[in-house]
């Protein structure tokens, strides 16, 4: 027997505020197709709210107003997905190279109705060439050293990558070090996003680019480009 959702948490209103239909549809998705392709793990359903969901929607706390947004790895569109529930005004890009999570991504957003995401299949390697973007999400993708090698190259010059991370968080930061002085970030550090609202609440690490690594091309003009001498 499957097992159910937790009920929805009255924290939940509090983080998704009128768009909480949206995301108790999400939820049931999550819980039903999501587990039948493999997306996630059957032990999860009973904690989808709390461990995952309002765990990814904090994440919008250290997301600026109007931000592009590509969330590389989306998987079952944690965060991306959620992101876009609780911050319409973002641009956001679901980036992922499997063919059955993009086919789950797309189906999601298309019964959600969520017009303020695109879905992309590949690697941010493969595409770091047409994107010059605001912030650069992801959780439980990568280490942080190889998780900035990929993700710094999206962003555009003084642009944030938000990692979501936990208790190793520190620990992670401390070893990236070396690899994220060559890719040039200006700044690094961890934030607490969520307090009151999930406990615990979700870390983050915050890179700030200074400078890009090489894209390996030309990148196309998107929203979230600056000019050459901006950022």
């Amino acid at each position: 027997m499957t097992e159910q959702p937790e009920a929805v948490p009255p924290r939940a209103q509090e983080v998704f505020g009128a768009a909480l239909p949206v995301a108790e549809r999400y939820v049931r998705l999550l819980a039903t197709a999501g587990v039948e392709r493999g997306l996630i793990g059957p032990r999860e359903v009973g904690r989808l709210w709390e461990r995952h969901v309002i765990n990814c929607a904090v994440l919008s706390e250290a997301v600026p107003e109007g931000a592009s947004v590509i969330d590389i790895g989306s998987g079952a569109g944690l965060p991306g997905l959620v992101l876009a529930i609780v911050r319409p005004d973002l641009d956001i890009t679901l980036l992922e190279p499997l063919l059955r999570r993009t086919t789950f991504l797309n189906e999601a957003v298309e019964e959600l109705g969520l017009a303020n995401v695109t879905v992309r299949r590949g690697r941010a390697e493969e595409v770091a060439k047409d994107y010059a973007v605001d912030v650069v999400t992801a959780r439980a993708v990568a280490p942080l050293d190889r998780l900035a090698t990929w993700g710094l190259p999206l962003l555009r010059v003084g642009g944030e990558m938000l990692a979501l991370k936990g208790e190793r968080a520190a620990q992670e930061l401390a070893e990236a070090e070396p690899v994220l002085r060559k890719l040039g970030v200006r700044r690094a550090e961890l934030l607490l996003v969520g307090q009151g609202k999930v406990d615990p609440p979700t870390t983050l690490v915050r890179l700030v680019a200074e400078r890009i690594p090489e894209r390996g091309g030309r990148r196309s003009k998107r929203k979230g480009d600056r000019s050459p001498t901006s950022g």
